[in-house]
């Protein structure tokens, strides 16, 4: 019979390898930003982060773009965040309690959004936007990615309304609650963690997106870093380690956030799945 600790033991490796293998592009990026010239395109590839590059992350941020580029994704992701969230939870809701007629080509609407590349929408809503002066702002692209991220978060907030006992509302409706405090002094609290989930899948969505940002942002002061990282590529030569230094700083936040919420993440799926 093998000892406890042994099977201790290899799980922990299991995890390590497994945590090394999703760390290592992080990683990766880190020590190429920190390489000269002469070390990127050596046979041999560098392991090692050489310290004494460093200042090529103190000049990506001293230049200043690096910072509005950050600045402006954090303003896109909050806002698609916040907007997702706040239109998302009354249509759930409404999805999961109320009966209306068209109720299942609503919801085989949401589904059927997701199967639309973003490509195949952005000639029309450039029209569209153009009419409504939202061009050249980041209002408009945490309207256009709320657009498209809104159908999932109605879908995970449906199926996790969908597991709370209607016992509790029709408690508080004889206690004289309206349907909107029952909504958000019943059933959003007892939903935190797919709202936690939800918010963290809102949020990758509008921090990675370039597609739209590349199409519907003029202004270099206005680009979020998913488009300003591209613009580093020249046709006579590329800054392989500033693009890498900025590259770096753009997803670092972005994992440190994923590994603070990942265990409300996969709460809020699994509970998202259990109805609906």
């Amino acid at each position: 019979m093998r000892p406890p600790h042994v099977g201790l033991t290899l799980r922990i490796i299991a995890v390590l390898v497994v945590l090394g293998i999703a760390v290592f592009p992080l990683y990766w990026m880190f020590v190429t930003a920190l390489s000269g010239n002469s070390e990127l395109f050596a046979h041999k590839a560098r392991l090692v982060p050489d310290f004494s590059q460093f200042g090529v992350f103190i000049d990506a941020l001293a230049e200043g773009k690096a910072t509005t580029w950050l600045r402006n994704s954090l303003v896109i992701a909050a806002g698609t965040t916040v907007l997702s969230i706040g239109l998302g939870i009354p249509l759930g809701y409404a999805l999961s309690r109320f009966t209306f007629r068209g109720k299942v080509l609503v919801t085989v609407a949401l589904l059927f959004t997701q199967m639309l590349p973003e490509a195949l929408m952005v000639v029309p809503l450039f029209a569209l936007f153009r009419r409504f002066d939202l061009l050249d702002s980041l209002g408009g692209l945490i309207l256009v990615n709320s657009a498209f991220v809104l159908p999932i978060v109605a879908l995970i907030l449906k199926g996790a309304i969908d597991g709370l006992p209607r016992e509790l509302e029709e408690s508080a409706r004889v206690d004289g609650a309206r349907p909107l405090t029952v909504l958000t002094r019943i059933n959003v609290p007892l939903i935190a963690p797919s709202l936690a989930a939800t918010a963290v899948i809102a949020f990758f969505h509008a921090w990675n997106e370039y597609v739209f940002a590349v199409t519907f942002i003029f202004t270099p002061g206005m680009q979020p870093a998913s488009v300003g990282i591209a613009n580093f590529i020249g046709e006579l030569g590329t800054p392989i380690q500033t693009v890498m230094a900025v590259a770096f700083m753009f997803t670092a936040p972005a994992v440190v956030f994923y590994l603070f919420v990942q265990k409300y993440v996969v709460a809020g799926m699994t509970a998202g799945a259990v109805k609906g």
